[in-house]
């Protein structure tokens, strides 16, 4: 054979295939983000079984908020020291007990306990499954493999969203988490039946600010805080302006997620130009569309089916913003991975309490359009701190 027809061959030869456990790893995801979406869908179902406020029922979220965020910050590091198979294993059962725990609560009190042991959990999976998905990702397809994987935010909302609400009606809020708990339990059992290997650093666990020291980290939380204010801050708020600003039915919000959801899940089929132009070189242009999308979310928004279209573009840009910060953060140590992840879970549900504090002054005061702006101006940040060079070389 000559030299040009093995050219050839090689040139034609496919790109290896995204491996199958990348999706066991979307349904964790989904699991996971199932739990942290269904509350407030069936939140006044819940506060009317207890005799209860919906303010007071939603603390349980924030309870689940705050204990993602701890215990990423503070356990995640171990994902590097122990394997971050064990470690999801581990969550995933936790979870589990967490949500049954949830299905059986007794009162408020007990329901926000429960959601702070599930809050405790998601806090240690979710790291581990983006360590994974990049551990696992054949070379060139590093965009792909976590492209899937985040997909399954997009099942959690639109399936969780969607779901949630009926069998909260036709059964009962309990029966939400217990679904919720089974899908965990399964996740769990495929987890137990894969060849997912692990790779353990010896000698103590990383300490989670230790971890700062790694070069270009500090832009990317930096971006990350900025890029997820912006989204929790108006996503928290959407619902609200659609339904009193827009005079919608509360089930738009139903509409509104399935939007976002589809856009986000349809951005994946874009992930390969994310492999071939490099993660640091796209990162800062699709921050710079998400600034773009929120400019077109507040001109659009006096209008409903323009705002609908809109959250779906809003979807597609979040995805590629999403996957290039879990690229560029999981390529900067990958002895780390665990405890840079953690870093990043805890910044963003950090991001969620300020977003949505934040911006509700904003939102009460000077309406949806003018959160829009300021979202748009907070991914202008984002952006800025992705362009940011480090002094030292780093691979991403």
């Amino acid at each position: 054979m000559s030299n040009s027809d093995q050219s050839a061959i090689f040139v034609a030869a496919p790109r290896p295939p995204i491996p199958a456990i990348a999706y066991l790893l979307t349904g964790c995801i989904a699991v996971i983000g199932s739990n942290s979406l269904v509350l407030g869908p069936i939140a006044p179902a819940v506060a009317a079984s207890f005799g209860a406020s919906v303010p007071a029922v939603m603390i349980a979220s924030a309870a689940f908020g705050l204990g993602t965020s701890a215990s990423a910050l503070f356990l995640a590091r171990y994902i590097d020291r122990i394997g971050a198979r064990r470690m999801l294993q581990g969550a995933l059962l936790l979870l589990a007990i967490g949500l049954v725990a949830s299905a059986l609560a007794p009162t408020v009190t007990a329901l926000v306990a429960a959601q702070l042991v599930a809050g405790i959990a998601a806090g240690i999976a979710m790291p581990a499954i983006y360590a994974s998905s990049a551990a696992i990702a054949p070379p060139g397809r590093e965009s792909g493999t976590i492209g899937v994987v985040l997909t399954g935010w997009t099942l959690s909302m639109v399936a969780g969203v969607s779901l949630s609400a009926v069998i909260a009606d036709l059964v009962h809020w309990r029966a939400v988490f217990g679904t919720v708990a089974v899908l965990a339990a399964f996740a769990l059992a495929g987890l137990t039946l894969t060849s997912l290997s692990d790779t353990r650093k010896s000698g103590p666990a990383p300490t989670p600010f230790g971890a700062l020291a790694v070069p270009g980290i500090v832009p990317l939380l930096v971006a990350c805080a900025a890029f997820m204010t912006a989204f929790y801050g108006v996503y928290g708020y959407l619902g609200d302006h659609l339904h009193s600003g827009l005079g919608q039915p509360v089930s738009a919000n139903g509409w509104a997620a399935l939007a976002y959801g589809a856009g986000f899940g349809a951005a994946a089929l874009l992930d390969g130009v994310i492999d071939r132009l490099g993660a640091r070189r796209v990162m800062p242009f699709a921050y710079l569309l998400v600034a773009v999308v929120y400019v077109a979310i507040a001109a659009a928004s006096g209008s409903f089916g323009l705002t609908l279209a809109m959250v779906a573009v809003w979807g597609l840009a979040n995805h590629f913003g999403l996957n290039v910060l879990v690229m560029r953060l999981t390529a900067l140590d990958p002895s780390r991975r665990g405890t840079i992840m953690g870093l990043n879970s805890a910044v963003t549900y950090f991001a969620v309490f300020v977003g949505t504090t934040g911006f509700g002054p904003l939102y009460t005061g000077f309406g949806f359009a003018a959160s829009a702006i300021v979202a748009a101006l907070l991914m202008l940040v984002a952006a800025s701190a992705a362009a940011w060079r480090s002094p030292s070389p780093i691979r991403a």
